[in-house]
């Protein structure tokens, strides 16, 4: 059976016609996982007999039947670790499901694990991961980005159909650039942040992992619609896409933003995303050369909210156990406040909590955190103006193809530089996908993303699938 770069709809055509059915199609994803997980680390925790069960009593007409998946591990999961890739959380089981795993799981999905990250989600390599790195499916040596590397690794590699993670600035777009599958993070609030551990409250955004745009509709219809137990979620009906999704080149006004297209992205990567334009244009499109605010604007403002965002959040770990826990229960109430900040997180918590509590101090609040915000609220507006003359802006993804193990230990700043191209529109809570645009010369993928102004989740959604028609990215 070839599993090659399936889809939710290839399977469940497959499922129609006989070709195969949902346990054999488990046992192949099963097999893959078993052989190549030793090797790349992708998965936490593996739940294989829960997968068998979705099958056995699952719904047979549910959407996600039979369809294997994985889920990074900072979504709450009933009767499964939730650890964040944090050891201060590797005993904690989840006493409630994620708002995002709810509706999966009521939809028939099947997951045959949870994935690694970088602990916390502090990083864009999960180098910072307390349990170990996962590598590029494309290059051992390279890593698969973060935070959400595992999620992208899991379907780049064939152990699983899609896969769910989640972004704060990069962490769904910059791993699926680097392990070249398709990355979508939705308009601020689309998809509940309830039940996933939090890094950044007003950043956070649940996203997903795919083989195809389709898809990437299909899980956006069953992630959408209000949350009540979410403060942040969009107060509207589940969105319907796939039944007319697409559009007409022709009348479409894509930006090409000139401070995303400079000398500090890789030549390779400038080429081939600019090949992605050309193609684009050929196809009717009209390409606007236009103005955005420099990158690294945002990224000075990402790196103050976000670390402030991040101590305040981490400080509910301090001294306290959550949820219930699957051995060394506490004998005494010196043992549940044994865990703290110094003897449990790693270097890459640490800094970003004393960072954040430094900002957010008496003396500094105003000279950073509220000087902060107000660019961000430039930023918001800048996007604004831009979207007033075009439809959707494209960049590259990433500033580079996957880096070498080790490079992120070089830089206290690596997740914020290699989300470089990243945070302003997640500042902004803009909806936005990245599509694999080809490859380097040592045939590591290189990424090409799409953003739309906020709300307009499905123009994003319609101009990517044309791309990747174009791109014959299903081929």
């Amino acid at each position: 059976m070839n599993i090659r770069k399936l889809t939710i709809t290839k399977v469940k055509n497959a499922f129609e016609k006989g070709e195969y059915s949902p346990k054999e199609l488990l046992e192949e994803y099963i097999k893959v996982v078993n052989e190549k997980d030793p090797e790349f680390h992708v998965f936490v925790n593996k739940y294989l007999d829960k997968a068998y069960e979705a099958i056995e009593n699952g719904n047979k007409d549910s959407v996600l039947y039979g369809i294997p998946a994985s889920i990074k591990d900072n979504f709450n999961w009933i009767g499964t670790k939730t650890t964040a890739s944090a050891k201060m959380l590797e005993n904690y089981m989840s006493p409630y499901n994620a708002t995002v795993t709810d509706r999966l799981l009521n939809n028939g999905a099947c997951f045959v694990g949870k994935t690694n990250m970088d602990a916390y989600a502090h990083g864009s390599s999960t180098e910072t991961s307390d349990f170990f790195t996962t590598l590029n499916p494309h290059d051992k040596t390279r890593v698969a980005g973060g935070s959400s590397g595992g999620s992208a690794a899991a379907v780049a590699l064939d152990m699983s159909v899609y896969a769910i993670g989640s972004e704060t600035a990069g962490s769904v777009r910059g791993p699926a650039s680097w392990c070249g599958v398709i990355g979508f993070a939705p308009t601020f609030g689309r998809f509940s942040r309830y039940g996933v551990v939090a890094m950044g409250s007003s950043l956070d955004r649940p996203g997903v992992f795919t083989n195809s745009v389709e898809d990437v509709a299909i899980l956006t219809e069953i992630l959408s619609g209000l949350d009540p137990r979410d403060a942040t979620s969009i107060a509207e009906d589940p969105l319907k896409i796939v039944q007319d999704l697409g559009i007409d080149l022709s009348g479409v006004k894509i930006g090409r933003p000139t401070s995303y297209f400079d000398e500090r992205i890789d030549d390779q990567v400038l080429k081939q995303v600019d090949e992605v334009i050309k193609a684009l244009e050929k196809a009717g499109a009209t390409i606007v050369e236009m103005d955005l605010m420099d990158p690294k604007y945002a990224m000075a403002v990402y790196t103050i909210i976000m670390r402030s965002e991040v101590s305040s959040n981490l400080a509910r770990l301090d001294g306290i156990r959550y949820g219930y826990f699957s051995d060394h229960v506490a004998e005494n109430i010196l043992d549940q406040i044994a865990i703290n900040r110094g003897e449990s997180f790693g270097n890459e918590a640490k800094q970003r909590c004393m960072t954040g509590a430094y900002t957010l101090s008496v003396g500094y609040y105003d000279a950073y955190y509220k000087r902060a915000q107000k660019v961000r609220t430039l930023i918001i507006e800048d996007f604004k103006k831009a979207f007033e003359e075009i439809d959707v802006i494209i960049a590259p993804t990433m500033a580079t193809t996957a880096l070498h193990v080790g490079e992120s230990a070089k830089n206290p700043l690596f997740g914020e530089l290699a989300d470089l191209l990243a945070e302003a529109s997640a500042l902004a809570g803009l909806p936005c996908i990245t599509l694999p645009a080809g490859k380097d010369e040592e045939g590591l993928p290189i990424g090409v993303q799409f953003i739309g102004p906020q709300f307009k989740d499905k123009r994003v959604l319609d101009v990517a699938f044309e791309t990747e028609k174009i791109l014959n990215l299903n081929a």
